[in-house]
């Protein structure tokens, strides 16, 4: 289990607890999340579960694949640096303390 805090775009945190082996957005899906709406599931064919990742935890996650790089040149104002899409982000026991922040708006 990991602890992940997500935050909305208006500042509203939300800390849940997320099991280990399922994806960051499994976690804000099963806990009624707002701010990221998965349109697709989860497969990275869309990138409504786009956040920000918090700079200190950038370099302490897997790395992105080319597939999501290129779903992400479909999300809302992405960051080069901290945009990752939720679901290709698998949830492990190291990233409890995990924050990421949701963008204002998904596309």
């Amino acid at each position: 289990m990991a602890k992940i805090t997500y935050i909305e775009h208006n500042g509203t945190e939300h800390v849940v607890e997320v099991a280990s082996g399922l994806t960051v957005m499994e976690g804000a899906r099963d806990n009624n999340i707002p701010g990221i709406e998965a349109d697709c599931g989860g497969a990275c064919a869309c990138s409504t579960c786009h956040v920000y990742v918090h700079p200190d935890w950038v370099a302490k996650i897997p790395g992105k694949d080319d597939m999501e790089e290129d779903m992400l040149d479909f999300a809302f104002q992405p960051d080069p640096a901290r945009s990752r899409l939720t679901c290709q982000i698998k949830v492990s026991d190291d990233m409890d303390g995990l924050v990421v922040h949701m963008p204002e708006k998904q596309i």
